[in-house]
């Protein structure tokens, strides 16, 4: 394996750590995995965003036009114990929320991170699907639900949550480039990742010198693919 097809692979890994979010008002535009501080939202409960490091929690704000005072505090709270790595308090938290708010976003969300980072799956997309019903604008969510796909071996849904992202905010640059790595990766669509790829790069100020490696990697591999029909299905066994 290709040194650059395998540091793909170490940074799908670590961004499939990440930590969560927050809950209120309107969505903010997500942005890319730049850092791992977290972010603080405009305003109460937010959502998930993937960041370079496991330890990332990144909050947007979701849609619900308001949140009582008291479950925005626990929410909060729950955010706080999340960043904080203590986990079985941040669950507890988010669950109470969801008890007496199942129609928040936010709190399913960041259940739904836990749940994957503890590699509980099937419980992860549950929460996640249930984000994406409640707040089905909020492009974080869906790239978030894309990104627990991925892990499941779901491939087809995968694509769709991160084009369903896409859709919702063309300029989503994290969202664009999980969707370019999934292409290149496992897809094995090598043009169409590159457009992904080039897209990112356009949408992330001052480059990413990661990822312009990988283009590099990818056009030589695909001109090491093109002689023969034969040779090019090969190689995607």
């Amino acid at each position: 394996m290709r040194s650059a097809e395998v540091a793909r692979y170490v940074w799908l890994a670590a961004l499939c750590c990440v930590a969560m979010v927050g809950c209120a008002s309107a969505p903010a535009e997500p942005k890319p995995p730049v850092a791992p501080t977290p972010v603080a939202a405009k305003s109460a409960v937010a959502a998930p965003a993937p960041a370079a490091s496991a330890a990332a929690a990144k909050p947007t704000e979701p849609e619900a036009a308001a949140v009582p005072l008291a479950a925005q505090r626990a929410f909060d709270d729950a955010r706080r114990a999340l960043r904080a790595g203590r986990m079985d308090e941040a669950e507890r938290g988010f669950k109470s929320v969801i008890q007496l708010h199942p129609e928040l976003g936010g709190p399913h969300a960041n259940l739904g991170v836990i749940y994957r980072q503890a590699n509980k799956l099937p419980e992860a997309v549950a929460e996640l699907e249930l984000a994406v019903k409640a707040s089905p604008r909020q492009p974080v969510y869906f790239n978030q639900l894309g990104i627990t796909y991925r892990l499941q071996g779901q491939f087809a849904k995968a694509r769709e949550a991160y084009e369903r992202a896409i859709d919702l905010d063309p300029n989503y640059a994290t969202a664009t480039l999980n969707l370019g790595v999934l292409n290149d990766l496992y897809l094995w669509d090598g043009k169409r990742a590159l457009e992904l790829y080039d897209r990112y790069l356009a949408l992330t100020p001052g480059g990413d010198a990661t990822v312009t490696k990988w283009v590099a990697d990818l056009k030589n591999r695909n001109k090491a693919a093109q002689p023969t029909a034969a040779t090019e299905r090969k190689e995607k066994e």
